[in-house]
């Protein structure tokens, strides 16, 4: 794997279905020698498939997460009330358990993602929150 070879997967983790022909001229390489390396790498397995991103996947590019909230009390109607006016909270579900919620967070990076947690613990009625950043989501098959 050259500078060439590297340059070639990323534009073509950026958009799989880009032509021999654009990726010469981003490159500066020739088209037989760009289609000569993407078979390269298919061949010994660098490139294990082309795939396409739903539109839902390339939406959430930022920071996704999952808030477990406890609630103080009686408190829960008005934590609801303000947790559904941020923008950031995809959904919120009651639950049971230690936990009165579970909200599903997207924020555009780490800096507004720490805001975001941060007003939600500001939340008068929140008692304590746990939180976990979605790495990777894999579908299961039904």
């Amino acid at each position: 794997m050259d500078d060439l070879d590297n340059e070639l997967l990323s534009a073509l983790r950026h958009n799989s279905r880009i032509s021999v022909s654009s990726l010469a001229a981003m490159t500066g390489a020739s088209r037989a020698t760009v289609a000569a390396r993407i078979d390269r790498m298919v061949e010994n397995g660098t490139i294990a498939s082309f795939t396409i991103r739903t539109g839902h996947e390339t939406r959430s590019a930022g920071v996704r997460a999952i808030v477990m909230i406890e609630v103080l009390g009686k408190l829960a109607d008005k934590v609801a009330a303000q947790l559904r006016g941020l923008p950031q909270v995809r959904a919120l579900h009651s639950t049971n358990g230690k936990w009165d919620f579970v909200a599903e967070l997207e924020d555009r990076d780490l800096v507004s993602f720490d805001e975001t947690l941060r007003r939600i613990r500001l939340v008068d009625g929140i008692n304590s929150t746990e939180t976990n950043i979605l790495l990777k989501t894999s579908k299961a098959s039904f």
